[in-house]
């Protein structure tokens, strides 16, 4: 039986360092955004409210890899997209709708597969952050588990990671754990639908492409250059794969990488944390949104672990894409590649993926390559990872030059299909 777990204790550290007048704002902006919560959300009503929204599931101790939850030092938090499409909405984004679905131990829904894998990681000390995308077709050894619906096990096979929430979200983290080596302290689980409301609650998130692009798949066409996107449009760049670098997971994952800093750059603005209306109607967006473990299963809780991530740099949060080679069994899917190894190795002894004696700028050296994955110059404190790291930046998501969409039978690339598909309206002006 999984032990039950205590609700979130910030870690007492005892690091003196110099804070950037950067990083003493971000403080105080956040301070002011959980003040305005505070506020809107102070009611015995409001709190029951969004305390209701959260769906929670018991964090089995065997399959994070810990038995329960570090008090002190870093943060490990794996979080995960659900593609569900249990709604008109989902299914008019495109894949497959009705998947096998079944109710978690909490009551949640859960999805087939995983479309998104991240693994976030805090530092103890929280001068930097790291956060790491496993593409959703990489093939390895997954652990046997229990479906937590219908009590049958699920025998260990050699299949997409992103299989393993077909039998909820500890199967994911066992599996994760395994191939990582790091210790899973929370998982966050964000639905479809939750990704439209947060982005609705914000006011919309700016992202910038390189080139035209359309995406038949996914529905997403937008001019190039910069755009605000909210609603339909942000889900369809979350989950447009063909249309960015090579065409592949990879290219998506750098796309959501761009998205994701935008967003917290958003949330971190002055005009959302210093507005009580836009704070709670974003917690009430962001509650409705996810399924967390119980270690984190409230507004108290999610609130002590915001305020500890607000303590990173924003320069120092780095992103990167798990190094990769291809299948040799299949190439639709590929495989950890050997370096891969030394990224979770550098994670799980708390190192940062970026040198900390120089902040990121968006040069010409971090521009994205077809691969959608940046090449910045390799430094001292990053030795012996490859060179796909990036920061919180403007950058724009690499649009591919491949032939990788389908338009009326034809295969051509993605800009060329923008040309082409006059009569389809773009997804944001």
């Amino acid at each position: 039986m999984p032990q039950e777990q205590k609700p979130y204790a910030a870690p007492r550290l005892r690091v003196e360092r110099r804070q950037s007048a950067q990083t003493i704002r971000r403080r105080r902006l956040w301070v002011a955004g959980l003040l305005a919560l505070a506020v809107l959300g102070g009611t015995a009503a409001a709190y029951v409210h969004l305390n209701g929204n959260l769906r929670t599931v018991d964090l089995a101790p065997e399959a994070a890899g810990a038995e329960g939850r570090a008090q002190e030092g870093p943060i490990n938090i794996l979080v995960l997209g659900s593609d569900t499409r249990s709604s008109a909405a989902d299914c008019k984004i495109g894949g497959d709708c009705g998947q096998r679905t079944h109710a978690t131990s909490g009551g949640a829904a859960a999805s087939g597969n995983a479309d998104v894998e991240m693994l976030v990681h805090v530092s103890a000390d929280r001068s930097h952050a790291s956060v790491v995308s496993i593409p959703r077709d990489t093939v390895l050894d997954l652990p046997a588990c229990r479906n937590p619906s219908s009590g049958l096990m699920t025998p260990a096979r050699r299949d997409r990671i992103n299989s393993t929430l077909q039998d909820g979200p500890n199967c994911t983290v066992s599996a994760v754990h395994r191939l990582t080596g790091v210790r899973i302290d929370h998982f966050v689980l964000v639905d479809f639908a939750g990704v439209v409301t947060m982005s609705n609650a914000i006011g919309g998130v700016q992202v910038c492409v390189s080139k035209a692009v359309y995406d038949p798949y996914s529905h997403l066409k937008l001019s190039k250059g910069s755009h605000t996107l909210q609603g339909l449009p942000a889900l369809e760049f979350l989950r447009t794969r063909h249309g960015f670098g090579d065409g592949s997971d990879v290219g998506r994952s750098g796309a959501q990488h761009l998205f994701l800093t935008s967003m917290l750059r958003k949330i971190e603005s002055a005009a959302t944390l210093t507005n009580p209306v836009a704070v709670y109607n974003l917690a009430d967006a962001a509650t409705k949104a996810v399924t967390v473990d119980t270690g984190i299963g409230s507004v108290q809780s999610l609130t002590e672990l915001a305020a500890e991530l607000s303590k990173v740099p924003s320069e120092q949060i780095a992103f990167m894409t798990m190094p990769t080679a291809p299948n040799p069994r299949n190439s639709a899917t590929v495989v950890p590649a050997p370096s891969a190894q030394a990224l979770f190795s550098r994670i799980a002894a708390d190192q940062p993926l970026t040198s900390p004696k120089k902040k990121a700028t968006a040069s010409s050296s971090a521009t994205p390559k077809e691969t959608g994955r940046p090449s910045p110059s390799p430094s001292a404190g990053t030795q012996g990872l490859p060179p796909a790291v990036t920061t919180a930046s403007s950058q724009c998501a690499s649009v591919s030059r491949d032939r990788s969409v389908t338009l009326n039978g034809t295969a051509m690339s993605p800009t060329r299909a923008y040309r082409l598909s006059q009569d389809v309206p773009d997804s944001a002006p």
